[in-house]
């Protein structure tokens, strides 16, 4: 993974903590491709050069707003409630860290879901979510293994199913919503490790 660029001194009033946002709100509108530094700019009512102070280009905005999902997803498979335990146990601690993740980093992870791999920087993402689907695919096959999951289903397609309804949040779920992020994750292992756990 690249290293974030140092940070500069920003003109004041603005930072890369405070553009960055900004930038992924205007991206998840309009489409990365479609949106324009002339009107990054413009939204957050400055010059394109206060732009260039913190960043080299858009690109690099794209790189550090799914860099900061896909670091905070990774981490929690380093956690030791996904490092310790039976299989299943460590799988059903992803999926709530990741509703978790998606919760705290909406606006990055639904901007990560949108990638299509049209540059290197989406390229580098890509490949690292399939890197942390290949994680997923290894936990369900673990728990199988073990007997904590129902053997009539194939660790891909559980892993899947278990990620295309977390990954499903982004399109309704909105943190001010009166719904906090523990019981989304709450209703997530119901419904989903209900239908996989043996019982065992």
């Amino acid at each position: 993974m690249t290293a974030a660029p140092a940070v500069r001194r920003g003109r004041p009033g603005h930072s890369l903590e405070s553009l960055l946002p900004v930038a992924v709100e205007l991206f998840n509108e309009r489409g990365f491709e479609a949106t324009s530094m002339d009107e990054l700019a413009g939204r957050l009512g400055v010059t394109k050069s206060a732009i260039y102070h913190h960043v080299r280009s858009k690109e690099e905005l794209l790189r550090l707003a799914v860099d900061r999902a896909l670091d905070a997803l990774f981490a929690v498979t380093r956690e030791p409630g996904a490092t310790r335990g039976r299989a299943i146990d460590r799988l059903e601690h992803v999926v709530r860290g990741s509703v978790r993740v998606l919760a705290a980093e909406l606006p990055s992870v639904t901007l990560l879901l949108r990638v299509r791999g049209n540059s290197a920087v989406e390229q580098a993402a890509l490949q690292r979510r399939r890197e942390f689907d290949r994680l997923v695919t290894d936990l369900v096959r673990a728990a199988g293994e073990e007997g904590g999951m129902r053997p009539d289903v194939a660790p891909a397609v559980a892993g899947r199913l278990l990620f295309g309804t977390v990954n499903s949040l982004t399109e309704w779920y909105r943190p001010d919503g009166g719904l906090s992020a523990q019981a989304l994750a709450d209703a997530v292992v119901a419904v989903t490790f209900s239908g996989l756990r043996t019982g065992s």
